[in-house]
């Protein structure tokens, strides 16, 4: 266990509520604690034991008064989130209590916890590895059952499983490639008998397996991007008001209505959908809708999918034109709006799937419901009962992991000397290690904590 300060903070969310927490840990949590708690039956905390509640009064000594009253519970290391002493102090819910006791407790010589140090010092400490660390938020942060699942069987090492199973087979290897410098003149003997190149290759399938997870998993996390575009007024705001089921947007009978890009999430079939409504694309001379319809444009870009709202009672409009071709390059779905008046519109020969549907009555809306998720199926697949590459970070470590095992493999094939081999697997092992934590910078902790909550 890493000797460092003792820390606090609030770990509950700010505002009004039933209880607020504020969590202690380090080496002097349970003495800080002691400096300000009185307890109603006469026990200490310093003897109280591992997993224990006291109940009491939070005291300010310098002045007697009684800040609050609260139940204070002490875990001793190394049964502890952080595997360091806890101690958590539940106060009354609201703003005063809890800041009035941080107070005392930074008085008392506790330090001001940054954010994600809890978590931080729980993979210093060896509790979580850095997978298991970027789970912890993504935990917090589900929308859908599917991606608190995702998150929650990553906190519990099904990511970091798949990736030391590689990595031990990879140590293997490179024992065994290394043993091959020291005697050069045998051959070189993996321990399954399998010819060295054969072991490579299945390493470099298992990584492969798991960067194809790459896209459903960051779907799971990130959420589907599902653009919503058209020209003004063909009921874009309508729709995405009837697929929450709320008045999120402004309707009117107004062209330019929407001038800026509205992002909600919406749960399909469990997959987080991040419905994205964009202002009418046309050409205008207004500044403001201009920067709205640019900011259209580029969430055109980004989306994994687009629903091209048409207005089904009009002919199509040489703007419906425009919007056609800026989308072609896009997986798209064609909504006809206004599936509750009669008929008008001819739209050419298309391979995008068309649904209609009207806002008004609801008609059609289940089914581009199903639509949208079969789509996220089709087009990212699943990563089937193996665990999931859920951010950014995963697919560069993996990556490069199968750069590595692909230049071994050549040198493998190609009968090179040993210590190519070796070279490649060590890279390639190395950069698993990115992804658990074994190799790590402190460029890399600051960037995934600095995204946590103080408190967590």
């Amino acid at each position: 266990m890493l000797e460092k300060d003792t820390i606090c903070a609030v770990s509950t969310p700010p505002g009004e509520g039933g209880i607020g927490i504020i969590r202690i840990s380090g080496p002097e949590a349970v003495v800080i604690a002691q400096k300000i708690f009185r307890a109603r039956i006469e026990k200490t905390v310093a003897g109280a034991a591992s997993h224990s509640i006291r109940y009491g009064h939070v005291v300010d000594l310098e002045t007697s008064d009684v800040v609050d009253e609260v139940l204070l519970t002490v875990m001793r290391a190394p049964a502890t989130y952080t595997k360091e002493d806890i101690v958590e102090i539940n106060c009354h819910g609201g703003t005063l209590p809890l800041s009035r006791t941080l107070k005392l407790l930074l008085r008392a010589g506790a330090r001001q916890a940054e954010p994600g140090e809890f978590t931080k010092r729980a993979f210093l400490n060896g509790r979580i590895d850095l997978a298991q660390a970027e789970a912890v938020m993504d935990i917090i942060h589900a929308r859908t059952e599917l991606s608190h699942r995702a998150a929650n069987e990553q906190l519990l090492g099904g990511l970091s499983g798949e990736v030391t199973d590689l990595r031990d087979r990879l140590l293997s290897l490179l024992a065994a490639v290394e043993a091959g410098i020291d005697f050069p003149e045998e051959d070189i003997e993996t321990g399954t008998g399998k010819p060295l190149s054969q072991e490579i290759e299945e390493v470099g399938s298992g990584i492969e397996r798991l960067l194809e997870s790459f896209t459903f998993g960051r779907i799971v996390r990130e959420g589907f991007g599902t653009a919503i575009v058209g020209r003004p007024n063909v009921g874009k705001s309508s729709l995405l008001n009837a697929l929450l089921r709320q008045d999120r947007a402004i309707v009117t009978d107004v062209p330019g209505t929407t001038r800026d890009v509205i992002e909600e999430f919406l749960n399909i079939d469990g997959v987080p959908i991040r419905i994205i409504d964009t202002a009418g694309i046309r050409e205008t001379h207004d500044m403001v809708e201009q920067e709205g319809v640019r900011r259209s444009i580029a969430a055109i870009e980004k989306a994994d999918i687009v629903l091209v709202v048409l207005d089904r009672s009009a002919p199509l409009h040489e703007g419906d034109r425009k919007v056609l071709e800026q989308v072609r390059a896009k997986r798209s779905i064609l909504v006809l709006n206004k599936a509750d008046l009669p008929r008008s519109i001819d739209l050419p020969d298309s391979d995008e799937r068309c649904i209609d549907v009207s806002c008004r009555t609801g008609e059609g809306l289940d089914e581009l419901r199903k639509a949208i998720s079969e789509t996220v199926r089709e087009g990212a697949g699943t990563a089937g009962e193996h665990a999931w590459a859920v951010n950014q970070r995963h697919r560069t470590a993996l990556e490069q992991a199968q750069s590595g095992i692909e230049k071994a493999l050549g040198a493998a094939r190609a009968q090179m000397s040993p210590e190519f081999i070796a070279l490649d697997l060590r890279a390639s092992l190395d950069s698993l290690g990115l992804i658990i934590g074994a190799t790590y910078t402190e460029d890399i902790l600051e960037r995934i904590f600095n995204d946590f909550c103080i408190g967590k």
